[in-house]
């Protein structure tokens, strides 16, 4: 119909959500989100069809977009989050001042990473927009999204039928397709906890300290090892229950009693990934049946094993190919650079085969490693310059059964349903579980010993949607990063 259609029509959905964001408001009378605009929406001529907000709690304090945006990725809302390449606006709408900036620099805050709020204060916002195949169910979509996972019941009780309908009066043709189902917003899903806060660490990242190259492979983690935190409370014994490795990244866990140690972690942890046709990483996120591949390492016979339901097993050499007809490539990881090689067309035929779309297997290569991002740490020896296997953050993932067992008794008592402990600890991906005395505990350790190791806590693991799938069966519940959110009232992470 033409751009001044395209134009009418991005606007009255933007202006309808505009409304309605802006009526949203917890029982106390606060606002649910603060949108930040030099427009108030009533001319399509200096205000497009974009929304940029921060979501609030019932304190007015700000949620982070981090937060937001994984939230919004379960319900498949696609979100913008930080400065948009606009650091003035920025600047003007959050009341950052130029000491701020440095400030957040320091805290080692760059543009397009996940760090959201710095001593309390964001460092950027979320934005939805509309497009021209934009419809009114996606805009009804994003606010349940954010009524679902915000506002109780009792919340949502809110008198804003009165200004939807002005809205839908004045901004929208009579005869528009897309507004025949304005009722349906206030059928309401499952309504979540009233708060969805910053929330805690679950599972912790560690980082070690390098062994040298000579005794790399000498060195060993085993099970039954008392692990011993710097300064940690009381004197009761904290043992390492389970060993994980995930050789294949987003594939399913490899359970040792022992395993060597090499210069980025426990050896072969994370050293495959698959990609698409593109060369773009895939994880569970954008295929969950990820997790129904089951990798196996046999030392002496120095290969991998892979094997799923319904395919003949194969195997990959764990010798690295250097020869001439390896094809050396570079990938990305959660925004790191890393050389691969592609590990073949048998490969590559299984795993198109059981995920049903082109893919292929590819190694990280030995010519260059994944180096470990600057991070601020707890212990008093420095963290950077650490090399990484194929991992998002750090060398190891610990995490704690006590604090594993505070989070089953919440999200069971959310879901109705009895929740086995194993299950969830596997959704978590840990590489080292202890048995603590006291849930959470964690979170104020600095340095671990277990066993000849020396390890450096660098700090909490930001999870991910990828918690929500269930490890055995491939199913994804939405509920879990939700119930990890309400629980303790901070980030998830």
């Amino acid at each position: 119909g033409g751009m001044e259609n395209i134009k009418q029509h991005t606007f009255s959905l933007a202006h309808y959500t505009y409304t309605v964001l802006s009526t949203l408001k917890y029982t106390n009378g606060a606002p649910v989100v603060r949108i930040y605009s030099d427009t108030d929406f009533s001319n399509p001529d200096v205000q497009g069809p974009v929304i940029n907000f921060n979501v609030l709690d019932e304190n007015g304090e700000v949620i982070g977009f981090s937060q937001v945006d994984k939230m919004a990725s379960l319900y498949n809302i696609h979100v913008r989050t930080g400065c948009f390449c606009n650091t003035g606006a920025c600047q003007m709408h959050l009341g950052i001042s130029n000491e701020d900036i440095q400030r957040n620099l320091q805290a080692g805050h760059v543009c397009g990473d996940d760090i959201d709020l710095v001593d309390g204060r964001p460092t950027g916002s979320v934005r939805i927009s509309f497009g021209y195949m934009s419809s009114f169910e996606d805009a009804q979509t994003f606010l349940k999204f954010i009524i679902a996972t915000m506002l109780s019941k009792s919340d949502t009780e809110i008198p804003f039928q009165s200004s939807v309908t002005k809205l839908m009066t004045e901004s929208v043709p009579d005869d528009h397709p897309s507004f025949t189902n304005a009722d349906k917003l206030y059928t309401i899903p499952h309504i979540s906890d009233t708060q969805l806060r910053n929330n805690s660490s679950v599972t912790k990242t560690a980082v070690n300290w390098q062994p040298p190259e000579a005794e790399a492979e000498s060195t060993r983690a085993a099970l039954s090892e008392t692990a011993v935190p710097a300064c940690r409370r009381g004197g009761k014994p904290v043992t390492v229950t389970n060993i994980y490795i995930y050789p294949i990244k987003s594939c399913s866990a490899f359970e040792v009693t022992e395993w060597p140690v090499g210069n980025q972690g426990l050896l072969y942890d994370r050293n495959w990934m698959v990609v698409n046709q593109n060369g773009v990483c895939m994880t569970q996120k954008q295929e969950p049946r990820l997790c129904l591949v089951n990798p196996s390492i046999d030392l002496k016979k120095k290969v991998m094993v892979i094997q799923a339901e319904g395919m003949d097993p194969i195997s990959v050499s764990l010798e690295e190919n250097t020869g001439k007809e390896a094809v050396i490539c570079e990938s990305k990881v959660c925004s790191h650079r890393v050389k691969t090689y592609d590990c073949g067309e048998g490969t590559a035929g299984w795993f198109s085969l059981f995920l049903g779309h082109p893919c292929r297997l590819i190694r990280q290569s030995s010519d260059m490693k994944n180096m470990s991002p600057q991070k601020n740490t707890k212990g008093l020896t420095s963290a950077t310059n650490i090399s990484l296997s194929l991992v998002n953050e750090a060398q190891y993932l610990l995490i704690n059964v006590a604090s594993i067992l505070q989070l089953k008794e919440h999200i069971s008592a959310r879901l109705a349903e009895t929740l086995e402990t194993e299950e969830l600890i596997r959704r978590f991906r840990a590489n080292i579980v202890i048995s603590a005395p006291e849930s959470f505990e964690e979170e104020e350790w600095a340095e671990i010993s277990i066993g000849a190791l020396q390890f450096q806590v660098v700090g909490p693991c930001s999870r991910c949607q990828i918690i929500c799938i269930d490890q055995q069966s491939g199913e994804r519940n939405k509920e879990f990063l939700q119930s990890l959110s309400a629980s303790r009232g901070r980030k998830v992470s």
